[in-house]
């Protein structure tokens, strides 16, 4: 089955960078854009970024364009997302997500605190 592991979260001082990872199984990992999502407490589950199946097409939401960068590593089933210059608000938690056909499947997400 399709399974999604985020990694990667943690607390970091306002300017500081991090990088998340989600691991993919059970699918052709290659053959899918693969998206990042991000929910704050309180908050509806916003779209951050997405990269399309090769690589090759990279979107970012306007709050995090020019700070996070997504990538791809298909030989390792896993999406990236490095952010840096964080800000407080971009405290949330991080989710992945692949639509598969009309099926959305999303990881457990990982906590991402930015202190000020």
């Amino acid at each position: 089955q399709v399974q999604l592991v985020e990694s990667g979260g943690g607390l970091v001082q306002s300017g500081g960078s991090l990088r998340l990872s989600c691991a993919a199984s059970g699918f052709t990992f290659s053959n899918y854009a693969m998206n990042w999502y991000r929910q704050a407490p309180g908050k509806e589950r916003d779209w951050v970024a997405l990269i399309t199946p090769g690589g090759t097409i990279t979107r970012y939401a306007d709050s995090v364009k020019g700070r996070f960068t997504i990538t791809r590593d298909n030989a390792r089933n896993t999406v990236y997302l490095q952010m840096n210059s964080l800000k407080p608000e971009d405290a949330a938690v991080y989710y992945c997500k692949v639509r598969i056909v009309t099926a959305d499947y999303w990881g457990q997400g990982t906590q991402v605190t930015v202190s000020s």
